[in-house]
């Protein structure tokens, strides 16, 4: 069966998961999660692309990213993916591939989808039982988007700076959003969207996107999943933001 093609739009934020081979890990000593943001953070200048939000979990990664371009995020993902595997492989005395085939990805309706995006990524190590709270968690942008620590990977989204008009309130707004629940039927799209490299959002969003994108659109849209879909790791727990 052949692939379907990527959709690419520049200035349409995209969630991207990439995952070790086999669910294999693919960060195995502290200075792998520095090398990958170092690369991350040099590719995405590279190719003028803006990260609002990420995840390094023990066996793949989530990004929420803008690219300024239609080629944005596939040479950044090409670029990251290639000189991390070099240093893992030199590193570990090891050969062939880390990742396991291509990365998957959804563009995201901003207005409906983006902070939703924002709590699954951030979220991901509550869910698979590592941390009480984000938080406490190293490697993703929560301590930035919650806390204000530096992160020099990073640029908010317009609809994160609109939160508030200063930054330490536009965090304290932004934390208010781990306080609850997050929505059983908004994982459940999330998903689903990757799994199928869909456009995630509300109305005709994905239809126009598609149009944009030259793309035919399958006539089985995203929706709601059809019984268990949830996958180990992947159970949401209601959560606050322990500080």
């Amino acid at each position: 069966m052949p692939r379907r093609p990527r959709i690419k739009l520049a200035e349409v934020p995209q969630h991207i998961v990439q995952r070790g081979i086999n669910r294999e890990p693919c960060f195995f000593a502290e200075e792998d999660y520095h090398c990958y943001l170092h690369w991350l953070e040099k590719a995405a200048a590279d190719w003028h692309c803006v990260v609002h939000a990420y995840v390094l979990m023990t066996n793949h990664v989530h990004l929420l990213v803008t690219p300024e371009t239609e080629a944005g995020i596939p040479k950044l993902m090409q670029a990251v993916g290639r000189r991390y595997v070099q240093y893992i492989n030199r590193s570990y005395k090891r050969t062939g591939s880390l990742w396991e085939g291509r990365y998957k990805s959804s563009l995201i309706q901003a207005e409906t989808y983006l902070l939703t995006c924002m709590r699954y990524i951030e979220l991901n190590p509550v869910r698979a039982g590592m941390v009480q709270e984000p938080s406490q968690y190293r490697w993703s942008s929560c301590r930035h988007n919650g806390l204000g620590q530096p992160d020099p990977r990073l640029t908010p989204h317009p609809l994160c700076l609109a939160l508030d008009r200063n930054d330490a309130d536009m965090q304290s707004a932004y934390r208010a959003l781990f306080r609850s629940e997050l929505d059983e039927d908004a994982l459940g799209d999330i998903r689903l969207a990757l799994s199928q490299g869909q456009p995630l959002g509300h109305g005709r969003f994905g239809d126009r996107i598609c149009a944009a994108a030259g793309v035919r659109r399958p006539q089985k849209r995203p929706g709601r999943p059809v019984g268990n879909s949830n996958q180990p790791g992947d159970t949401e727990t209601q959560t606050g933001f322990g500080f």
